[in-house]
């Protein structure tokens, strides 16, 4: 093992060297910090201050490097030394940017980046460099399952950029939801009239690609592994079993319409002239092979009236139905109308809708068909009555505020019932209490071999979980994406663009995986969580509270970690009370050394310390973006950048006042239903555990609001100064800590 040779780099650039005695900055490494090696540079980022850190790592021997600078979210492909450990001193965003650049506030702006350089290099020399994850798997190949629009764009558009794709279709045909369908809506100019569906040509593009493998009638018997490394067994219509070494799975298994059967006030499941958008798909085909006339199913004569009810079984807030719109029901029922009118424009088409939404090109589409003669009525319909000369239609019109409204002998009602994604989860199949089981059992769409269950987490209305906002095609299922209307509901051409980029993230994946890199959100982070066996109590917590399934355990009760499936948030290190987990670049010590490492003024000084730790997903990019715009807050404040709330081990609190700190705020991400943790529950972990800090507090005899924990998103670039602020002017208010001088 090489020896250990910290050095020290501090930048004089973007107004540094001007507001900081950065002379006075080297001594305080050297001396505080304890490192041999020291150097202040005009412009570290530049080409000759890069390689001025080269040169020492070649020629001096340096193995640890603290950078005093700008962000550690800022100039990553400047500051990339993977051979060594690093640590960055935030000095530019996180002291001279939020400080006023006054004769009164040169002291404290000082005191700032010195507690922030002594900090670094406590941090550099309890870290080491990551060596990457020895557990890699090797398979390029990628496993698609579902073969409608969504699976077959994913297929070939891996197989574009040369990776091998299995294909599997549980039916004995591909073209999915999608193959259904006689025309679609357009996506290319003019938007005036239904097109093809372009189903046949996709499939005929994956059947002709020798780089695809196609298992048609074929389930997922059992998935295991990794990225990488999945073993996926595929179970066959004949009985026999297949074996694939598998990189990265898209889950594209599309979705089923809302059961109509559900909604007799509209008439479904009470007249065979009652129909879903699907069924009137399934007319239209039957009229394109015939005489091109859409007939009604019970008689089989022409259709002369035809009535479109939009929202049946969505929007419906008190949970009996759909909660959510399925978005592309408008459109369909515009395209599904012309069929009508561009056969005959006397038949009598008219749409009853409750909000019409047609985005984007959709307008044109919208504005084609009111040319044609269909007639969009604004209203809610209140029910359907089958009859024998047609059906009533009774609905409130919202224009002239007719509750009692009525369209009489209509020859056929369409209602649009919405998507039901086929997640391997029924969430009106859970019955009530009291109600006992289910009819009809889920079934499993991977069948994967995790403690957590054999699918991907669904969202409460059962499309597959994802962070919505950032990481939309991610599961917590590292390596596993999803995309399409399994992950929300969509057209084909949104499906399609959705099935690119669920393709590209998946191959990301597999070659990060032989990489040993993590895949997302600290994508390319070398690290990988390490345990000491030996200090193990075997309580499970790790693995009971990680998010993504990664750590199972042995014949012993020992954590066994998946490396391959693990996203490197620490929130297994949170949990753990024996401290014995860590990463070599990010551990209880690098942030406890940090903790330890600030100046802590005495009582009488009155200069509070206040411990901030902030994710560096969310609290910790506001707060350097508050810096850029200039926004101030208080010289009081030390912030830690850490992987996520869910790492927060308690004993940094504890530490933090038993040192003298005055106060601690932890920020982190909304957590809930509606989370925006970036680890799905590392945020919401960590404030339950600590929800139990006040019973520290209360032992060291000390003031509940001397910690506060915070939700901050990343936009919160206002309010987040605002709030330290206010925190720092109510612990001045309590007065200084009585651990200060202990």
């Amino acid at each position: 093992m090489a020896e250990t040779k910290v050095a020290a780099y501090i930048c004089k650039g973007c107004g540094l060297g001007e507001r900081l005695d950065t002379d006075a900055l080297v001594k305080i490494a050297q001396k505080d910090g304890k490192v041999p090696m020291a150097k202040t540079h005009d412009f570290l980022c530049s080409a000759d201050g890069v390689a001025m850190i080269r040169n020492d790592v070649a020629n001096e021997g340096v193995t640890h490097i603290m950078i005093g600078a700008c962000s550690r979210r800022a100039k990553t492909e400047a500051f990339h030394f993977p051979e060594n450990a690093v640590a960055r001193a935030n000095l530019r965003e996180g002291v001279v940017w939020i400080r006023p650049d006054t004769e009164e506030a040169r002291e404290t702006t000082q005191d700032m980046a010195e507690d922030y350089i002594r900090m670094g290099c406590a941090e550099v020399k309890a870290m080491a460099a990551p060596g990457g994850n020895p557990n890699t798997g090797s398979s390029k190949t990628l496993l698609v399952v579902g073969g409608g629009v969504t699976g077959m764009t994913t297929a070939i558009e891996a197989s574009k950029t040369g990776y091998p794709v299995v294909l599997v279709e549980k039916t004995g045909a591909l073209g999915g939801m999608a193959g259904q369908l006689w025309k679609r809506m357009p996506v290319h100019e003019p938007f005036k009239s239904p097109a093809d569906t372009g189903v046949a040509d996709l499939a005929a593009q994956v059947m002709g690609d020798s780089n695809i493998k196609v298992y048609l009638n074929a389930t997922i018997a059992k998935t295991d592994g990794a990225p990488g490394r999945f073993v996926v067994q595929i179970a066959t219509e004949s009985g026999a079993t297949h074996t694939e070494d598998i990189g990265a799975i898209v889950q594209a298994s599309g979705f089923t319409t809302y059961d109509m059967n559900k909604l007799p006030e509209l008439g479904g499941g009470k007249s065979p002239n009652v129909v879903d958008q699907l069924g009137l798909e399934a007319l239209a085909k039957a009229a394109a092979a015939g005489d091109g006339v859409i007939r009604r199913p019970s008689d089989n004569q022409p259709v002369k009236s035809v009535v479109f009810v939009q929202c049946a079984g969505q929007r419906d807030p008190s949970g009996t139905h759909l909660a959510y719109c399925s978005g592309f029901c408008c459109n369909a029922s515009i395209k599904q109308a012309m069929y009508f009118k561009d056969a005959n424009p006397s038949v009598d088409t008219t749409i009853i809708y409750t909000d019409l939404r047609t985005p984007g090109n959709g307008e044109d589409f919208y504005r084609s068909a009111q040319e044609k003669g269909v007639i969009f009525t604004k209203g809610k319909v209140s029910g359907v009555q089958p009859g024998s000369n047609g059906s009533t239609v009774s609905f409130h019109d919202l224009i002239l505020d007719d509750a009692n409204a009525t369209i009489a002998d209509v020859d056929l009602v369409v209602l649009a019932t919405g998507q039901v994604p086929n997640s391997g989860v029924d969430i009106f199949a859970v019955p009530k209490e009291g109600e006992g089981e289910p009819e009809v059992k889920p079934i499993s769409i991977l069948n994967l071999n995790y403690r957590q269950g054999t699918d991907v987490p669904q969202l409460k209305q059962g499309f597959t979980d994802s962070h919505f906002i950032c990481f939309p095609y991610e599961t917590r299922r590292t390596g596993i994406y999803t995309a399409g209307p399994v992950r929300r509901p969509m057209d084909i051409a949104q499906a399609r663009e959705d099935a690119t980029g669920a393709a590209l993230k998946a191959i990301q994946a597999l070659e990060n995986a032989e990489l040993g890199r993590a895949a997302h959100p600290r994508s390319g982070d070398l690290s990988f969580p390490k345990v000491r066996l030996e200090g193990c109590t075997q309580c499970k917590r790790c693995t009971v509270e990680c998010p993504f399934g990664a750590i199972d355990e042995d014949e012993k009760r020992f954590p066994v970690f998946n490396e391959s499936r693990c996203r490197r948030c620490g929130t297994c290190m949170g949990a753990c009370p024996v401290r014995v987990i860590s990463f070599e670049n990010y551990s209880v010590n690098t942030v406890g050394a940090q903790v330890k490492a600030v100046d802590i003024p005495d009582e009488f000084s009155e200069k509070p310390r206040i411990l901030i730790l902030a994710c560096e997903n969310d609290a910790y990019p506001a707060l350097d973006m508050a810096a850029m715009n200039r926004n101030e807050y208080s010289a009081f404040v030390r912030v830690i950048p850490i992987r996520c709330l869910g790492s927060v081990n308690t004993i940094w609190v504890t530490d933090a006042l038993n040192a003298g700190y005055d106060g601690v705020m932890m920020m982190g991400c909304k957590s809930g239903d509606e989370y925006q943790c970036h680890f799905v529950k590392g945020s919401e972990l960590g404030r339950v555990r600590m929800s139990k800090i006040d019973d520290t507090l209360k032992t060291l005899n000390l003031e509940t609001e001397r910690v506060r924990d915070l939700e901050v998103a990343i936009t919160d670039i206002e309010r987040v100064p605002e709030m330290i602020n206010k925190y720092v002017e109510e612990l001045v208010a309590i007065g200084p800590s009585p651990f200060k001088g202990f």
